[in-house]
């Protein structure tokens, strides 16, 4: 018997949170279609100030589901997305599982080097991606050829007005529409008019199951390279059933998200385009997080509920005290992918007026398993609780048969229908996580007090999380040495003030070699997205090894954490 077998965490449930979820019985497709049917004439999505119906959404899936099934897209196809947060990117989500096909996200802020990576893996042939990007995944070498791509040019979303705007002759205008489009088509792409240009889907098309694959959602897991989370659309509605039962106060129809998220990471995803999607709230998107966008939105359509980071709830709260605008309508935050501090949280709740609660999880829980309650009964300083329908247990990271009693430090192992299958292709990356029974091994080490709140003590696992994403240290240090100045590096995480980590490194240099730091970032980002390229590098003569060799990153961090003080 567990330690944990009677849930003990039951009697800290806000009140009509229930124990369980109903487990869904149909796809996402079949939730979108209800989310249609139910609110088709309210607004569903807004970029720039333009709106979007519930009814308009769906009649544009599809009609792109009809030009991927021309494009060749059947069952159990791979059609890449790499999207920033746009309408587009929600109908291409969508369109994609019409068809029974499985949708992989990619960021697109990725080197072609990274992106390579991912295609290699996955073998999608049809992508739908960012003008500026498509020039990059038409560049692949002859042995990953793409069948189709669709070119996307976010501001023909725009209001016509602002799309008007990014055409004047001055320099804030070129600047702003250089960072949104390419202004260009890649020869031989097609455009996302002409993917819709073929009418609606014909009804007869068979329709997904709700046991298949959905997604493949790149992670680092708990080591090593990235690699693909199979994520089903029972996973994935599960997870949004169980957050819409986690917030008993919102509204069928009446509330508004705000998408500061990207879509193409599991919490955005997650947060805003099935959440969001399932109960008919307005998602107003972002390509970016952008203070200025976010509060300028604010003025027009203000937040109900906020999915995000401690550091743009710090950043928006800092700037509306400012500008004197009030964020008193925001009545849920939820964060999650790094730790929240306890004094974002007052600030942020003094500001609104609203709860601000901790949420954890990871890719492989599509993502949340645990959040505080929505109440007086939530723990700043925790990630809360189990969700609905989860079950947890401590064990011993050395030998998972033997659990640890609440209170004693163990790794964290989860259960629950958010629990993805395994890894693309990875039998044995997958075995290593997936214990049997629907068990899954976090590769975090927390406490777990006798009423089941969780502290995150350590991670077993040595991925660095920056800016809500993972960094895995292996692929920054790879980088690293193929500077011909760099012999060895270790790469670690070191703590910010506002949560989270910062990627920092420290290198061996090659006899005679001259140190300049910033020449060695430069040299990282040809290869490295911004976010996983080192803010800080120190030089040191050695690295500490263990008896086996094996660099010990954990003394290296403490190094670093010494030169920093």
């Amino acid at each position: 018997m567990s330690s944990f077998d009677n849930k003990p965490w039951l009697d800290a449930y806000a009140p009509e949170v229930p124990h369980e979820i109903t487990l869904p019985t149909g796809s996402l497709v079949d939730m979108i279609d209800d989310a249609v049917s139910r609110f088709r004439s309210r607004p569903a999505l807004e970029f720039f100030g333009k709106s979007m119906t519930y009814g308009e959404l769906g009649a544009e899936i599809a009609r792109a589901a009809e030009g991927l099934r021309r494009l060749g897209v059947q069952k159990g196809d791979r059609v890449a997305l790499v999207l920033p947060n746009c309408p587009e990117h929600v109908v291409a989500f969508y369109a994609a599982l019409r068809l029974g096909a499985i949708v992989v996200e990619h960021n697109p802020l990725y080197t072609a080097r990274e992106l390579r990576h991912q295609f290699e893996d996955h073998g999608a042939r049809v992508v739908i991606a960012w003008d500026k990007v498509t020039d990059t995944i038409a560049d692949f070498p002859a042995d990953l050829p793409m069948d189709a791509i669709v070119s996307v040019d976010i501001t023909q979303s725009m209001p016509f007005g602002t799309r008007l705007a990014l055409r004047l002759p001055v320099k804030k205008a070129r600047s702003s529409r250089t960072a949104l489009t390419s202004g260009k088509v890649t020869r031989g792409a097609t455009t996302w008019p002409q993917l819709l240009s073929h009418g609606a889907l014909r009804k007869k098309h068979p329709r997904p199951d709700v046991s298949d694959l959905a997604l493949l959602q790149y992670t680092s897991g708990t080591t090593g390279s990235p690699k693909g989370a199979m994520l089903s659309h029972f996973n994935l509605r599960a997870n949004a059933e169980q957050g819409r039962a986690w917030v008993p106060g919102l509204r069928e129809g009446n509330e508004v998200f705000y998408g500061v998220l990207p879509l193409f990471h599991a919490y955005g995803m997650t947060l805003c385009l099935t959440f969001a999607m399932s109960m008919g709230a307005r998602l107003v998107l972002f390509p970016k997080f952008d203070v200025d966008l976010v509060l300028s939105a604010f003025a027009k359509h203000p937040a109900t509920f906020l999915p995000a980071v401690p550091p743009i709830y710090d950043a928006l709260q800092h700037a509306a005290k400012r500008r004197k605008i009030d964020l008193s309508g925001i009545r849920f935050a939820i964060s999650g992918a790094m730790s929240l501090p306890v004094a974002v949280v007052e600030r942020w709740e003094d500001a609104t007026g609203g709860l601000l609660v901790e949420g954890y999880g990871m890719t492989e829980t599509s993502p949340v398993a645990v959040g505080n309650p929505i109440g007086p009964t939530r723990r700043p300083g925790t990630v809360g609780v189990p969700f609905p329908s989860t079950e947890i247990k401590i064990i011993d990271p050395e030998n998972p048969s033997v659990e640890r009693a609440p209170g004693e430090a163990g790794e964290l192992v989860l259960r629950g229908p958010q629990v993805f299958s395994g890894y693309w292709k990875r039998p044995a990356e997958s075995a290593a996580v997936l214990l049997g029974d629907g068990w899954l091994r976090t590769g975090d080490i927390v406490e777990v007090s006798a009423d089941g709140f969780i502290t995150i003590v350590d991670r077993v696992k040595e991925l660095i999380v920056t800016g809500g994403f993972n960094v895995s240290p292996s692929e920054v240090e790879l980088a690293l040495m193929g500077h011909p100045d760099v012999r060895e590096a270790a790469v670690v995480g070191l703590p910010l003030a506002g949560g989270g980590e910062q990627v920092a490194a420290a290198v061996v240099l090659k006899p005679g070699a001259a140190f300049d730091e910033q020449a060695v970032r430069d040299f990282c980002r040809r290869g490295l997205t911004a976010y996983k390229v080192p803010k800080r590098i120190l030089v040191v003569d050695d690295l500490p090894r263990s008896l086996i060799g094996k660099v010990l990153r954990r003394e290296v961090r403490e190094t670093m954490l010494k030169a920093a003080a």
